[in-house]
């Protein structure tokens, strides 16, 4: 049995560790309402960018068509762009990422394909090279950065498409956590290239006779699809973002419920022990009265 200084020090240790999930948990909402906010404003206009490759596709031909939008052609090499945190200490937020492309990257070797694995965030990377090593061909570090940027997403879609140019993959998707609330974030997996396009709303007719492109619809589509590779990558890094804190708040607030039920277990534990010792102690004492 621990003795009592040693049960006193255990309380200690863990009522330290309280202050700093505590600490953590109050940062991390801190930080959550600027990145919810972040993801929140982007979504307009992604969903905006999707409505107007709807039009422009619907109206474009398909000879000259971009290879964004139509693909190569094959389906036999597979990127996987896999977007999760550099820290730790969030929950399931990472392990849920990876664990929905560890699914995805089964399933495609599986069926023989070839697959080769950009990881964005140091956690990601982590997880999958336990298993597949052999397959990450590159690591993005955001460790750097205290705020994600445009700048950074244009990073990352500059060398999406320098592989794509390349010929070195034929399919392109990027994982991701999107942002619902603090308990709730979905693991999302979102085909790149080729892009896909929505389906154009009932009211194409409408927005055809009152917009007219130029040069033509193939031109701007291919201008508009190459940008649309680093809007949805920014979003994946604000929605990722969101959900990080979220998990970690959520994460930390459990932790810190955690210590302060181990800290009320200890503390009657140490009461008892102590409240024995002393018994023990008098029994001693009259004992040694009663034999003189």
């Amino acid at each position: 049995m621990a003795s009592l200084k040693d049960m006193r020090n255990r309380i200690a240790s863990v009522k330290a560790t309280r202050k700093i999930t505590k600490a953590m948990q109050m940062v991390a909402a801190a930080k959550l309402r600027r990145a919810q906010e972040a993801a929140q404003a982007a979504r307009p206009y992604a969903e905006r960018m999707d409505r107007v490759l709807a039009n422009l596709a619907s109206r474009a031909t398909k000879e000259g068509a971009s290879p964004l939008l139509v693909g190569t052609g094959k389906d036999q090499v597979h990127l996987l762009v896999v977007m999760t945190a550099e820290r730790g200490l969030c929950g399931g937020f990472n392990s849920n990422i990876s664990r929905l492309a560890r699914g995805d990257i089964q399933r495609l070797t599986r069926a023989g394909k070839t697959v080769k694995i950009l990881c964005v965030g140091r956690k990601g990377a982590d997880n999958l090279r336990r298993d597949f090593a052999k397959l990450i061909i590159d690591r993005v570090d955001l460790k750097g950065f205290k705020q994600l940027g445009f700048v950074n997403a244009e990073g990352i879609g500059t060398k999406i498409m320098s592989l794509f140019e390349a010929g070195e993959f034929d399919v392109c998707t990027i994982y991701f956590s999107q942002f619902q609330s603090v308990i709730a974030q979905k693991p999302t997996a979102l085909q790149l290239i080729p892009a896909r396009i929505p389906e154009a709303k009932g009211d194409t007719g409408k927005a055809q006779s009152a917009v007219e492109y130029e040069p033509s619809e193939e031109a701007v589509l291919g201008e508009l699809l190459t940008r649309n590779i680093t809007t949805q990558v920014f979003r994946g890094l604000l929605e990722n973002s969101a959900s990080e804190q979220g998990a970690r708040m959520s994460a930390m607030d459990n932790a810190t419920r955690n210590a302060g039920d181990m800290i009320n277990k200890l503390t009657i534990k140490y009461n008892r022990q102590r409240q024995a010792n002393i018994t023990k102690e008098l029994i001693e004492i009259i004992s040694g009265a009663e034999a003189l």
